[in-house]
C-alpha cells in the first residue's frame, strides 16, 4: 500500500466532486482521489481536498484532474485555503 497524505486543491474550472480521480502533471498516472469539493464564493473558484501519494503532495505541485471525463489543471496549496479574518487581541 501507498502512503497517502491529505492535501488541499484548488485552480480547476469545475468543482471536483468525492470520489474524483487526480493524476500527476502528465495525465497518465492516477496519484489519488478527492474526498469532497465545492465552489468557494470567497475566493471565487474551485476548491477540493482529497488524498495523494506523498512523493506527490508538495505544496505548489502541479496535477490533473478528471472532472466530468475531462482532464483539468489544478495545483496542491496549503489546506487552510484563505487567511482567517479572526481579530485578535494584541499581546
Amino acid at each position: 500500500m501507498v502512503p497517502k497524505r491529505c492535501v488541499g486543491i484548488k485552480g480547476m474550472t469545475a468543482p471536483a466532486r468525492g470520489h474524483t480521480e487526480i493524476y500527476d502533471a502528465d495525465g497518465e498516472t492516477k496519484i489519488g482521489e478527492v474526498t469532497n469539493g465545492t465552489s468557494s464564493p470567497c475566493l471565487k473558484q474551485s476548491i477540493s481536498m482529497g488524498y495523494i501519494e506523498t512523493t506527490s503532495s508538495k505544496v505548489g505541485m502541479e496535477e490533473m484532474m478528471k472532472i466530468r471525463n475531462k482532464m483539468q489543471k489544478s495545483k496542491i496549496v496549503k489546506m487552510l485555503f484563505m487567511e482567517s479574518c479572526n481579530y485578535r487581541v494584541p499581546e
